[in-house]
């Protein structure tokens, strides 16, 4: 979470400039794809719905702002709270269906893979950073 409170407001659509980073998502853009992923995944663990725009894995068109999406980001972070408490014995290798297409997966299947693709993006924000001259935190 430290990543996305350093970098600046008027920052927020920052996207590395030149042709070889073409297609690439701005910052604001990086984060509410990994709290849609989070959303998806504690919501299918949840058995709950799946909106579309977690399901195309990038947020809701209505988050723009840092203060949306730092607030979309940490709901993400609730939701995916809540879903790694109800894991039980019982239920961590149970399928889930439907989550990333047709092919099935485990409760502690999901939570390591949306760990490993916030590592992932986390990555990616930190060299954001580095472009415009932030020290990230952890390397503080």
């Amino acid at each position: 979470m430290g990543v996305a409170n350093e970098m600046p407001a008027g920052k927020y659509d920052f996207v590395p400039s030149g042709g070889e980073f073409r297609g690439v998502r701005s910052f604001a853009k990086q984060l509410k794809h990994a709290a849609a992923v989070q959303y998806l995944v504690a919501n299918s663990m949840l058995g709950e719905p799946v909106t579309a725009d977690q399901a195309d894995e990038r947020g809701p068109d209505t988050v723009r702002s840092k203060a949306e999406v730092i607030e979309y980001l940490q709901g993400s972070f609730a939701a995916l709270h809540k879903a790694a408490a109800a894991v039980d014995d019982r239920n961590a290798f149970e399928p889930v269906k439907g989550v990333f297409g047709s092919q099935p997966a485990t409760r502690a299947g999901l939570i390591a893979g949306v760990l490993a693709h916030s590592s992932n993006h986390y990555g990616q924000m930190v060299e954001y950073l580095r472009m415009n001259g932030i020290i990230p935190p952890a390397s503080r």
